[in-house]
């Protein structure tokens, strides 16, 4: 059944919490991710290959390990977000969000009446009957979070407007996908584009909408810390892993004087 959202508990009572993105689509790493310690997990759909089927186990995956799964969609198709929330996922994130219009189709598709209009099913969020539809209903509303991705320079413009929009639970930066859009491709620290993100943080500090920092360089967590951010995504598993095995080499062949082959 549909579980208590904690990611969701955390950011009303402003405790701090960090995640990261699934891009290697594995029930067991996304179980080793839970019990490492993290607070939630995107699961890809964006820029991932993922089967529904092996999307509900990574799901399953992340109840076992208590970090709350939340699942990154390509874009703004309410019959995605269905299958998407039908299989446990705790959480959308729509990518790409540029206009009020947007906004209120995401939360219309990710919420029941009398928030929206999601179509209804039972099944393993509802415990397969054990939770009647009315609680469930009840239950989905309140603990389905609902993020959207601001990742171009509209988005930005539009931001007041767009978290005026009620449902919204928070507001992921996308500095990289922004950067395109500012005419400076795969700059995300370009002034123009951090002069957006920043845009964005104050807009959702004004609107009471939680906002999650990516920090990319050393000291970006406390500059966000310290303006009272308190959700930060902090890369993707398959940059950790790639990285983490790297320096675990290169540890050993330091210790043995040298590389001993190409």
């Amino acid at each position: 059944m549909l579980q208590a959202n904690r990611l969701k508990e955390a950011l009303r009572e402003g405790g701090t919490v960090f995640g990261l993105i699934n891009s290697i689509p594995s029930p067991l790493l996304v179980e080793m991710l839970g019990y490492a310690g993290y607070d939630f997990v995107v699961l890809d759909l964006e820029h991932v290959s993922t089967n529904p089927e092996t999307l509900e186990n990574l799901v399953r995956a992340a109840e076992c390990a208590g970090i709350t799964p939340l699942v990154r969609v390509p874009g703004i198709a309410a019959d995605v977000i269905l299958r998407t929330l039908d299989c446990g996922a705790q959480g959308i994130v729509v990518p790409h969000v540029k206009d009020v219009a947007e906004a209120e189709a995401v939360v219309k598709a990710s919420r029941y009446h009398p928030l929206g209009s999601r179509g209804i099913s039972g099944g393993r969020t509802t415990g397969f009957g054990r939770l009647d539809l009315p609680r469930y209903f009840e239950r989905a509303n309140t603990e389905i979070l609902v993020a959207i991705m601001i990742e171009d320079r509209e988005g930005v413009e539009e931001i007041d407007e767009i978290l005026s929009v009620p449902g919204l639970d928070l507001v992921i930066e996308g500095a990289v996908d922004l950067s395109q859009s500012y005419g400076v491709p795969g700059q995300p620290q370009h002034p123009l584009v951090q002069e957006g993100v920043k845009h964005i943080a104050e807009s959702c500090r004004n609107h009471g909408v939680p906002f999650c920092a990516v920090p990319r360089l050393p000291g970006q967590r406390e500059y966000w810390s310290e303006r009272g951010v308190r959700a930060f995504l902090v890369g993707d598993d398959r940059g950790v892993a790639f990285r983490g095995l790297k320096a675990h080499l290169e540890g050993y062949r330091t210790s043995l004087g040298g590389r001993l082959s190409t």
